[in-house]
């Protein structure tokens, strides 16, 4: 059996990192805390992604927190979706407990209870920053993969951005978008068929239908402006911490394909404004998505290609991206290679089906001489995790069975009158607090309609002698109709042929 002081010792060494880091907690050996073999989360490699997932009850949340509180003291903001509404904590400093003071005493880390500055944002009517965008900003690729559309439907999508661009249509919300479609095989269909090519009426009925599912779902409130800036998210305080952006989701729990357009746009837009960062000391900004499955459980193939790009390639930008779910295979196995941070509580093996993921669970970590992982996975307690993270030069840290250290701010949530004061006090909710509704495609297309309705109808409206006044007196002029009648026409050609003669 290794000594405890071999254990201490392959902890240090795996974890000794030269520039700044998070610790997690103490590394276990025997179901026991080693006292000050200090579990360190490298800042140099933390926009390498990570994963945080266990049970129900194992502490995933709590996790989750204690990440979120000592990024933000490093100076680094966060933004986290919260489903279950239990984060709004953060803004409290723990009232303490002597449970959390045994903890720390068995970790070799002292407590100190803080508070954070934090941000509440919406995507529906709750209180807090609301948070929007155009549907010019989604452009046609990420509206139509969001939508699930073929590749005919699709083609039609660009063409409505293409004419919106070339007639200077802006393209604000949905009822912008619906209204280019029905008046591309309605009033505007000549117009379209000349410039653009026909546009099949059963495929605008499609993707109506599918825009009309995405409003059902609130998609309306999200579409429009004033528009997010996603530099808001990377706010520092007066003390030089990080902002701890709280988006609150707990209403749109049953309604995933907001969830998703919205996590997906919001990827698109800091990836193509954020500037390049390469390796550096820290992240510019972390995400961590709770409730993962959401996004995953009814994505189409197509939405699962654009998230793996975006997984891939947003890390560049400085940003590191945390999913949060109950299961590691929740989570699609190219997104799950992405990963360099895994924090894995327990697993329960109730059935056969839970045994094989907790076999395909252990297959994902490093071996290691001193953990049998499958059994670990089962018998870890409440705030008790293994990690695996990646070490400064991007290489796998040895596999830490972790007593995790307990957050510094409340877990539990805030009242709802310290919620408000945190909402009143806010400046981005004066910022973004009024939607704006200005003249976009519905309303110059409905006034092109108009003028064009209002144009027919004068012309019918004008009496019937002026309508047909030409023709008219060209059919009732007497010179005329002698000169085109069949009995004059006879008698010109009888003189030209005695003329011939």
């Amino acid at each position: 059996m290794p000594s405890q002081e071999d254990f201490f010792a392959h902890i240090e060494k795996g974890y000794t990192t030269k520039g700044d880091y998070i610790t997690m907690g103490a590394a276990m050996l025997n179901g026991v805390a080693v006292n000050k073999a200090f579990v360190k989360l490298p800042l140099r490699t933390l926009n390498r992604h990570g994963l945080i997932a266990g049970a129900t009850g194992t502490g995933k949340t709590k996790s989750l927190q204690v990440l979120a509180e000592n990024l933000s003291e490093k100076g680094i903001p966060v933004l986290l979706m919260d489903l279950k509404g239990d984060l709004s904590g953060l803004a409290q400093p723990s009232p303490g407990h002597p449970k959390i003071d045994e903890r720390h005493e068995q970790i070799g880390l002292p407590f100190d209870a803080k508070s954070f500055p934090i941000e509440i944002l919406s995507l529906s009517e709750q209180g807090g920053v609301k948070l929007r965008a155009t549907v010019s900003e989604f452009g046609p690729t990420l509206l139509s993969r969001i939508l699930d559309l073929t590749e005919t439907q699709e083609g039609i999508v660009a063409v409505v951005f293409k004419y919106c661009d070339d007639n200077k249509l802006p393209l604000l919300d949905l009822k912008d978008f619906k209204k280019v479609l029905q008046y591309a095989t309605g009033a505007g269909k000549a117009e379209f068929t000349k410039d653009y090519g026909r546009v099949s009426t059963s495929s605008t009925g499609t993707i109506l239908r599918k825009i009309i599912e995405l409003e059902q779902q609130g998609a309306d409130l999200f579409f429009g402006e004033k528009s997010f800036e996603v530099d808001d998210l990377t706010r520092i305080d007066e003390n030089g911490r990080g902002y701890i952006n709280i988006l609150r989701l707990t209403d749109i729990q049953d309604r995933p394909k907001l969830f998703s357009t919205f996590m997906l746009s919001l990827l698109a837009e800091i990836y193509s404004t954020f500037p390049e960062q390469g390796d550096s000391d820290r992240p510019k900004l972390i995400l961590f998505v709770d409730e993962a499955h959401l996004i995953f459980k009814e994505a189409s193939k197509a939405l699962l290609n654009q998230i793996e790009s975006i997984v891939k390639l947003i890390r560049s930008k400085g940003i590191g991206l945390y999913f949060v779910t109950q299961n590691p295979t929740d989570v699609p196995n190219e997104v799950l290679a992405q990963l360099g941070l895994k924090v894995q509580h327990a697993l329960r093996a109730f059935t056969a089906r839970d045994r094989k993921a907790i076999k395909l669970t252990a297959e994902n970590y490093p071996e290691s001489k001193y953990y049998d992982t499958k059994e670990v996975l089962t018998s870890l307690g409440i705030g008790e995790a293994l990690i695996s993270a990646l070490d400064e030069k991007g290489r796998p840290t040895p596999l830490a069975a972790t007593l995790l250290r307990a957050p510094m701010s409340r877990m539990d949530v805030l009242t709802d009158s310290e919620l408000k004061s945190v909402i009143k006090k806010s400046d981005l909710v004066k910022k973004y607090d009024e939607a704006i509704d200005r003249e976009s495609a519905y309303e110059i297309l409905n006034e092109k309609i108009e003028k064009a309705e209002k144009l027919a109808e004068k012309e019918k409206s004008k009496p019937a002698s002026r309508r047909t006044s030409t023709r008219r007196s060209t059919r009732q002029n007497p010179i005329i109709k002698v000169l085109t009648s069949a009995t004059f026409i006879r008698g010109m050609l009888g003189v030209l042929k005695k003329v011939l003669r």
